[in-house]
């Protein structure tokens, strides 16, 4: 490959978040740390235990630093994460997504060996009998968890009768160790109204406590019940069937996540701590700048980025094309002017990070650090 030209950073000077090539990620170390300990502190407090999904950041620093603040391990969504959380020698590893194909299997089974105790979902009979064919002839015992559906219609397993039925499966295969069951609602977390959202999380909790009693009853009560996210942690740690959350998003909080009601009477306890950096570099419109940030540098599933800079908070910021965005101000406002630096709450955290390369750490007004994003890209 050719070689690049270094970028020089002024590391700790006063000023310097503001010296970076735009479009740029921000991190702002101190609401990450205040995010993970308030959530961590959150958890023990609901006498519960925190897993959680790394596909947020896929970042080993974070994940570090999430399991000093007190979590057991981590969530992956995907097996490249998994891989590269292990090989920085991340433990308590859970993938959240079944694995089927005869590539992916190895690729589980050489993990497991190297991290013992890595564990895996599975909602079908039929993998969950060429996962133990693997793990017998690689020598180890797997650790797999059933995966229940709760209404998101992705993966999982539909009944209870399904989920005993799977869980014998699981029990006369010598090379295979039930660890318990997974039943993670993704569409209940960005549910805006708080009131339709406990009703739901409610109705979830009935299904997966149905699913336990079941297993209870016949002799495989889970060891572990794992699920939840960001947007329902209060309601599952308060009163739900789960042993452990899965909450990610917390770390970094984004646009989606503040168009939603935490509680009726509290506001959402965790801060932004993820933004991304772009520059104008156009004036020439009426009543609009132009930057260099467009739809190659926010996650599209999401809505627009909120400008999070405070003397044009108020504008509204729109894609003009691949490479360019655009912000909009009411009649009289003044905007940013040519080549100054603006900062946006991206509107969803997971896709965004999966589009840089490293994380900008700052703390006030100084660039402090760069951290890779490890797990970014697939294999």
């Amino acid at each position: 490959m050719p070689t690049l030209p270094k970028i020089e950073y002024r590391f700790g000077e006063a000023g310097s978040r503001y010296r970076l090539n735009t479009p740029s990620l921000i991190l702002d170390l101190d609401a990450l740390e205040r995010n993970i300990s308030r959530m961590a502190e959150t958890i023990r407090g609901f006498g519960r235990r925190l897993r959680p999904h790394a596909k947020s950041h896929k970042c080993i620093r974070i994940a570090e630093s999430q399991i000093d603040a007190g979590a057991i391990g981590i969530c992956c969504a995907t097996l490249d994460e998994a891989e590269i959380m292990a090989a920085g020698g991340i433990k308590g590893i859970l993938i959240t997504s079944p694995l089927t194909t005869a590539i992916k299997i190895q690729r589980l089974v050489d993990i497991a060996r190297q991290v013992p105790g890595t564990m895996v979902v599975v909602d079908d009979p039929e993998n969950a009998a060429t996962l133990a064919r693997a793990a017998q002839e690689a020598g180890i015992v797997l650790s797999v968890l059933i995966d229940v559906e709760l209404g998101f219609a992705r993966t999982g397993v539909v009944s209870v009768d399904a989920a005993e039925a799977l869980a014998r499966v699981i029990a006369h295969e010598p090379s295979l160790r039930l660890a318990g069951i997974q039943a993670y609602g993704g569409h209940l977390q960005h549910t805006a109204d708080y009131a339709e959202r406990l009703e739901l999380s409610r109705h979830a909790h009935r299904f997966v406590s149905e699913v336990v009693n079941r297993l209870t009853g016949i002799g495989m009560p889970p060891e572990i019940v794992t699920g939840g996210g960001t947007g329902t942690h209060d309601i599952d740690g308060r009163e739900g069937p789960f042993t452990e959350l899965q909450a990610g998003s917390y770390v970094f909080m984004d646009a989606e996540y503040r168009d939603i009601t935490f509680e009726n009477d509290r506001d959402w306890p965790f801060d932004n701590a993820l933004f991304v950096q772009t520059a104008v570099t156009s004036t020439n419109g009426t009543g609009t700048v132009t930057t260099d940030a467009g739809t190659k540098a926010f996650a599209q599933n999401g809505p627009r980025p909120r400008i999070s800079t405070p003397d044009f908070a108020s504008a509204f910021y729109e894609y003009a094309g691949d490479e360019h965005g655009r912000l909009k101000g009411g009649p009289g406002m003044q905007l940013p002017r040519l080549g100054a630096v603006i900062e946006c709450i991206v509107p969803h955290c997971d896709p965004t990070v999966a589009l840089y390369d490293v994380f900008h750490c700052v703390r006030e007004d100084r660039l402090v650090d760069i951290w890779r994003i490890d797990a970014r890209g697939r294999r």
